[in-house]
Parts: C-alpha cells; sequence; structure tokens
C-alpha cells in the first residue's frame, strides 16, 4: 500500500446581493478584506467569484478546520462589502451579466471564448493529492475517468438555475462542458504526450495558454500533484472533506494498481459521455452508468461500491469511517442539488432557495 499522500482543497464561491440574491461583481473588494484577516481569495474569470484554498495537510481533521476558518472567513469578508457568499454551483436566480475579472489573462479569454466566458459564474471545488511525479499523475487520471461520474453525482449542487429547475442535478457540469478543454480527460500515454497535447491545443488557439487545462483530473502545473476538478462547490464544508477523502482514496488505490500493473479500463468516450450525463441529470437520488458492468444502477449504490473498492486506502489514511459515515447522512439529509431542490418546491420561491445554500455553506460539520 503507497503511504498516505497529502492533499489540498480549492472552493471557489459565488457572491450576491443579500436581499435579492443576484451576482454582484465585488470579488476584488472581498478579497481585500480578506486579505486584512490573513487569507488570500484567489479571483476567478467572472468579478462574482472568489477561491479559496487550503494548505497541504495529511489528516482530514485539519483539513476540516481549515476549510471552516476560509468559508467564515470570506463569509465575513462577503458580509462587509454589502455581499454574500454562497456555496453553489451555479446562481440560482437570473444574473443579469457575469463581468469578466479586470486582469489582462481574463480580458483576453473574454475576448476569445465571447460568450462561453460571459456565462459564467461556474463554481467548483478542486482536490489536489501528492502523486510521486507526472507520470504517475497520467497514470493516475487514466485510472480514475471509470469514477469520474460517481464523484460528479455525490457533489451535485446545480439544480436551480435562473429562477428555475433545470432538470439536471449538476446543471454546472453541463454549462462547464461547452469549454473545448473542459470535461473528462483523455487517456493519454505519458507524460509527454499529455504535454504534446497540450502544446497543439495552444498553438491551435483552442486554449489561450496551458493554465486552460479544465478538464476534471490534470497533473498539476505548479506542484507535484494531481488535480481532481469534477465537483461542483459542495453545499457544505462536511460534503467536501468527503470528497476529498474519497479522492484521496481514489488516487492511492490507482497508484497502487499502476504499481501492481493491474489492467486500466478501457472506455469509449461515447460511454464516459453518457455516464457522465447521467450523473449531471440524476446527482445522487437516481440512476447511474455502472461502466464496469454496462448497465444501470442506483447512484448511491455505484458509490457505496466505490467506496469498498478503495477501502484499502481510505482505512491506511484513517479516512473509512468518515466516508462511510458522511455518505450515510447525504443518502439522509440529500446533498446540495437535493437540498435546493427541497427549498424550492416548497413555494417556488428564491428567497427559500437562497436561504437554504447560505445555511448550508457555513453549516458547521
Amino acid at each position: 500500500m503507497t503511504t498516505t499522500p497529502t492533499l489540498g482543497v480549492e472552493e471557489e464561491f459565488l457572491l450576491v446581493d443579500p436581499t435579492s440574491g443576484a451576482p454582484v461583481a465585488r470579488n476584488k473588494s472581498v478579497a481585500d478584506r480578506a486579505a486584512e484577516h490573513g487569507v488570500e481569495l484567489q479571483l476567478e474569470l467572472t468579478s462574482c467569484q472568489v477561491e479559496t484554498a487550503t494548505g497541504v495537510v495529511t489528516e482530514t481533521d485539519e483539513l476540516r478546520e481549515q476549510l471552516v476558518r476560509l468559508r467564515r472567513t470570506a463569509a465575513n469578508a462577503a458580509e462587509r462589502t454589502r455581499a454574500q457568499l454562497l456555496a453553489v454551483g451555479l446562481p440560482p436566480t437570473l444574473p443579469r451579466e457575469f463581468p469578466v475579472t479586470d486582469t489582462p489573462r481574463y480580458r483576453d479569454i473574454g475576448e476569445m471564448f465571447g460568450m462561453i466566458a460571459h456565462e459564467q459564474g461556474i463554481c467548483g471545488a478542486h482536490v489536489h493529492v501528492a502523486v510521486p511525479d507526472r507520470d504517475a499523475a497520467i497514470a493516475v487520471s487514466n485510472r480514475l475517468r471509470p469514477w469520474l461520474p460517481q464523484l460528479l453525482a455525490l457533489t451535485a449542487n446545480s439544480a436551480i438555475y435562473r429562477n428555475t429547475d433545470t432538470g439536471h442535478a449538476s446543471w454546472r457540469s453541463v454549462l462547464w462542458a461547452r469549454w473545448p478543454s473542459a470535461g473528462p480527460p483523455p487517456q493519454f500515454g505519458s507524460a509527454e504526450e499529455y504535454d504534446a497535447a497540450v502544446q497543439l491545443l495552444c498553438d491551435t488557439g483552442v486554449m489561450r495558454d496551458p493554465g486552460m487545462v479544465y478538464w476534471d483530473v490534470r497533473p498539476s502545473a505548479n506542484f507535484p500533484t494531481v488535480e481532481v476538478r469534477v465537483a461542483d462547490v459542495p453545499a457544505t464544508v462536511a460534503e467536501t472533506v468527503l470528497f476529498a477523502a474519497l479522492v484521496r482514496g481514489c488516487v492511492t488505490t490507482a497508484l497502487d494498481d499502476a504499481r501492481r500493473g493491474e489492467h486500466t479500463l478501457s472506455l469509449a468516450p461515447f460511454l464516459l459521455k453518457a455516464a457522465y450525463w447521467k450523473a449531471a441529470r440524476d446527482g445522487l437520488d437516481g440512476d447511474g452508468v455502472d461502466l464496469q458492468n454496462r448497465a444501470t444502477a442506483p447512484a448511491l449504490e455505484l458509490l457505496e461500491g466505490l467506496v469498498d473498492r478503495v477501502r484499502p486506502a481510505l482505512e491506511a489514511a484513517g479516512d473509512y469511517e468518515l466516508v462511510t459515515t458522511g455518505l450515510a447522512r447525504i443518502a439522509e439529509l440529500g446533498n446540495g442539488a437535493m437540498r435546493q431542490r427541497r427549498a424550492w418546491e416548497r413555494r417556488h420561491d428564491m428567497g427559500d432557495v437562497l436561504a437554504a445554500a447560505a445555511a448550508a455553506t457555513l453549516e458547521a460539520p
């Protein structure tokens, strides 16, 4: 068994007007306020978003503490600028516009990609897990592909968008797929093959730069990690910790399988796309696609099967009970998409959806 690797988490958040719920372009002001309390917030493509980043940790207890502190600090900073911080995959209300953050890079992306860039407000969560080298990151990416739809279903948190139920648990992932370099990662034979593909996408103008590799798993450009980016930002800290622990278990299992020379499941692109769409539509309270057996099965059963598959890695990290307990709690209370729908179905009142999202964002884990 591979030594338990370190991990870190990035979470993206939406800034909205506390009364109307409309996205507000105040990320720079919020970042300035957070910096006064020692927290550096990253500015995202659209100016109604900010991103937090934890330090490198080994224990999930420490991860939880950092996530709580970062969310609270960012929420307090937002409040001081007359905004509200929400952990949602997309704005629930009808936005007037999504202004691009005023930096040279983001202005270039806005000009290059037009409406794809200007219809954003998309918030995800990214988990970095340490790996030995970039070739190991590519091997992990190849082996994680069949599990990505289940991780998407787990974190789905964008059912309500533009004042309506989208019919999808993760509408974020559907919109995100419009980027030419987004979605499930291709299968590569080596880091060199990956680098050549990225260079080709840049040379042909499909991407502005390598930072626009938006695939749901990618080797980090700056750290010795593999980055898993498939998730909507989870509604609560507890769900983010669960997601991160499960991702680390998947990465550790993939590394062990690669060392042993275990077979990598080969997937036709159409089949993986179908499993993604099914996960985005049904989320946790419907069916998913069992890619191993080419059949449908309840999404929760597929997740429980994934937990069983990576159980040795979870136990080695001391995370097995956290993951099983967390999954049982979500089965009982629902994930972000299920909470959004329950709030919406009460009265079809957007105020209920916003209040539920705000409460979940700062819910004690």
